[in-house]
């Protein structure tokens, strides 16, 4: 069949797509501005995650782009717009609708006078009325709904938009009560042996069901959260909400929803920069480095690193050693061999010195296997490490993924070397050896993006395209975040 062909049924799944990732910011800018009381106009700018700044320039840039001339507006006057102090003009309004590809109801701009009642409502607290209490009836009937849907999602594994909608929900609505209560310590307990046994479960789960538990979890943790107590109480709930929100974070950017991670890592960040332990907020950006690594900037890879490290300071922890060997791995993809070396040597040196401490297989324990995991990344990275024949060369019990990460980081040097066909082979025996329910975005994404220079008459590179056909069952969320498939 000719490409050709093919072209009406993707268009149409992207319009899907499109469709899907608007109607889920639709409903969190109604999430903003019902319970955080900012206007609709503000609450666009707010759920893109843009500063007055960063929307001025985003208005800037679509006006050059679409050649639509110079905008009349600031971000003294977008304020202005913004607490309903002034009112745009009808241009600037059609401006402001293109750019948040809405309309000017939707910006609160205008008025709504259809007689249909169809649509998502917006909910709006009147005086004297907190947003708790003129959301109470709903929340208990969207919680059981939502919970069925998270229990639906892990019985069969097949998620939709909906399911993605619902994961960001919870992220947002957490972001609100993060800082209104706390529970009891019989509660906190719980809690805390809940999350110990994510933790260790993590560790051979695929994402999909572990997403699925963590938002469950989640939903808890926001309900208990109810009312302000102690702060040693509210301590121990923002240092499990933490470790929850990282479990999240690491899950989605496996699944390869990389924009959601990145929100669910700034959650982490907010939850622990609230407890104050400067290890724990120097493990959220430890841990961070590792979608930026594979999805982001290298640049930013190594500033988050040195960030994390300097808050971990000298003593020996796993967020000090983790942070080292990431920014150690960053700087040799780089091509910056020697302070590769350097921060290598540090990370080692940092892990020597945790000898004797808990090496417990937990997540976000830094162990030899992670050790090992960073220290043959990085010498692949300088063309130190000897070629690697197959998994039985990783210690036993390897963390599911991480030797297919490691091949497929060799393979990823030797193409950029021009070896195509040693790297497509490599490429397709480490997705070989991955079970079919690990065999995610962040392994399969990074296999694919060898064929793009491969000659695809070579041996190697036609058993990888096989090996990545094989691979499209395991696949379904793929098709839901084509950002992760250019990244």
């Amino acid at each position: 069949m000719a490409r050709g062909e093919h072209s009406p049924a993707c268009a149409r799944r992207w319009r899907e797509q499109a469709q899907i990732r608007q109607w889920t910011l639709w409903q969190t800018v109604q999430a903003i501005h019902g319970c955080c009381g900012v206007s609709l106009l503000k609450a666009h700018r707010l759920g893109r995650g843009w500063s007055a700044r960063q929307a001025i320039e985003e208005l800037e840039h679509l006006c050059d782009q679409q050649d639509l001339g110079h905008p009349h507006a600031s971000i003294d006057l977008l304020n202005a717009w913004e607490n309903n102090r002034a009112r745009p003009r009808p241009q600037t309004i059609d401006l402001l609708a293109r750019l948040y590809r809405a309309n000017a109801v939707r910006l609160g701009l205008a008025a709504d006078y259809c007689e249909d009642t169809g649509g998502q409502r917006i909910v709006v607290v009147g005086p004297g009325q907190t947003g708790e209490q003129a959301r109470t009836e709903d929340l208990t009937a969207d919680d059981a709904e939502r919970r069925a849907l998270f229990h639906q999602a892990m019985l069969l594994g097949t998620p939709n938009g909906r399911f993605f909608a619902e994961v960001e929900g919870i992220r947002h609505e957490l972001d609100r009560t993060l800082a209104m209560g706390t529970v009891n310590e019989d509660q906190l307990d719980r809690l805390d042996e809940q999350v110990l046994r994510y933790r260790r479960e993590y560790m051979t789960t695929p994402p999909m069901p572990m997403l699925c538990r963590v938002m469950l979890e989640i939903s808890d943790v926001r309900r208990l959260s109810a009312a302000r107590q102690p702060s040693s109480v509210q301590r121990r709930l923002l240092t499990a909400t933490t470790m929850l929100t990282l479990l999240a974070a690491d899950a989605l950017m496996k699944l390869g929803d990389t924009r959601q991670a990145h929100t669910w890592y700034g959650t982490a960040r907010a939850a622990s920069d609230d407890v104050g332990d400067l290890r724990l907020r120097a493990l959220v950006r430890a841990q961070q480095t590792m979608l930026l690594y594979y999805y982001g900037d290298l640049n930013e890879t190594v500033r988050l690193a040195r960030e994390a490290r300097m808050l971990a300071g000298s003593a020996p922890s796993s967020p000090a050693a983790l942070a080292a060997a990431a920014e150690a791995r960053a700087l040799a993809r780089m091509g910056d061999g020697k302070a590769a070396r350097i921060a290598l040597a540090e990370a080692e040196q940092i892990f020597a010195r945790m000898r004797g401490m808990s090496q417990d297989d937990l997540a976000f324990v830094f162990t030899e296997k992670r050790m090992t995991f960073y220290r043959t990344g990085t010498l692949i990275e300088l063309g130190d490490a000897q070629k690697i024949q197959g998994m039985d060369t990783f210690p036993p019990g390897f963390q599911t993924i991480d030797p297919a990460l490691i091949l497929l980081d060799q393979a990823s040097h030797l193409a950029r070397s021009g070896d195509h066909e040693e790297a497509c082979r490599i490429a397709a025996e480490a997705l070989r050896q991955v079970p079919a329910e690990h065999r995610t975005s962040i392994v399969v994404t990074r296999a694919r993006a060898l064929l793009a220079d491969a000659d695809p008459s070579l041996p190697a590179v036609r058993r990888l395209r096989q090996v990545l056909a094989e691979s499209s069952p395991a696949l379904v969320l793929s098709g839901l975040f084509p950002s992760a498939e250019n990244a």
